[in-house]
């Protein structure tokens, strides 16, 4: 099969396009067809071993796993002994960041567990669009507990895959939602729900006096000061995306802010694959309330340029890259 494979950490330029052997079947997998992969920011941290930390989970000196690409939407091909979920001629679509990446490829072995059916009202390469950036923005907003109806919330970064997700989330809850995103985007924003967008470019959102009881910062580069100040008296701050000093202040000041004020401010983490989050959404998007953004399509073989687009920071929702197969 085809896969885009890369032997060392760096730039988008050690992506090589090459002929490597279909994975091998375990008992409790499934053998998927690839028909779609999007791109996240995750494929770039562990392209470029960046934070440096990266490196104790995916290899020291050089990846462990080859193949980048943990978003995918496909046909299942061949199923294990032991799967009982899936049957052959299935399209699934999840997370297989748990099961040792490969999206980027022709086809994938996956724990039967990382997969749902894929919505029905989706298309392959929207269906790719969702796992990651959607179960992050779902968890993002769990971890600030249950959005009641007519609580005024922002996100920051909504524009983004993360954001755009975020936005809809929050807008099918009941709340009242600002995006905070460039000029660029505003239109976009408002076309997937936000009452209110703030243009970062000219406005800038913590010094209007106005306050929100939830914050979700998908993106930005703010101290944590500047999302206290914005917060209502009891208003929720929760960081699920960003620079790594944003992300960090939350990690650190966070908790010490939350245990001596009546504000809560916090690091999601790492969202955590799940399929039961991935039927969740599924239903969201088969009733919907909710839909992927696509800024732009790539094949298989232009995943680097892919990345590289993702890493200007200017993609308008996803990216996703299609696999054609010629058998």
């Amino acid at each position: 099969m085809k896969a885009i494979v890369y032997t060392k950490y760096g730039s988008p330029d050690n992506l090589e396009l090459k002929d490597v052997e279909k994975p091998t079947l375990k008992d409790d997998e499934v053998l998927v067809k690839v028909l779609a992969v999007s791109v996240n920011a995750a494929d770039l941290h562990l392209l470029r071993a960046d934070p440096f930390l990266i490196r104790l989970s995916s290899g020291l000196q050089k990846p462990k796993n080859t193949i980048l690409g943990s978003d995918i939407a496909g046909r299942v091909e061949v199923v294990g002994k032991n799967v009982k979920q899936f049957k052959p001629g299935d399209e699934v679509f999840g997370d297989i960041s748990a099961c040792g990446w490969g999206g980027f490829a022709e086809y994938a072995c996956v724990r039967e567990d990382a997969l749902a059916l894929k919505p029905t009202n989706l298309s392959f390469e929207e269906a790719a669009a969702v796992p990651m950036a959607a179960v992050t923005a779902l968890q993002g907003i769990r971890y600030a507990r249950q959005i009641r109806p007519g609580q005024k919330v922002l996100i920051n970064g909504a524009s983004g895959g993360v954001g755009t997700f975020a936005v809809q989330l929050a807008k099918s809850s009941g709340a009242e939602v600002t995006a905070v995103c460039s000029t660029r985007n505003m239109d976009m924003a408002r076309s997937i729900g936000a009452d209110h967008v703030i243009d970062y470019t000219k406005e800038d959102f913590t010094r209007t006096g106005q306050q929100y009881d939830l914050i979700l910062a998908a993106n930005g580069n703010r101290s944590i000061s500047d999302y206290r100040r914005a917060l209502s008296p009891k208003g929720i701050y929760v960081q699920i995306g960003g620079s790594m000093a944003q992300m960090s202040q939350a990690m650190l000041q966070g908790p010490w802010i939350s245990m001596t004020g009546s504000q809560k401010m916090g690091n999601m983490g790492v969202a955590k694959p799940n399929q039961n989050d991935l039927l969740i959404m599924k239903e969201l998007f088969e009733s919907g309330k909710v839909k992927p953004v696509i800024d732009r399509t790539y094949p298989l073989s232009k995943v680097a340029d892919a990345i590289r687009y993702l890493e200007e920071g200017h993609a308008k929702g996803k990216v996703v890259i299609t696999v054609e197969h010629n058998n």
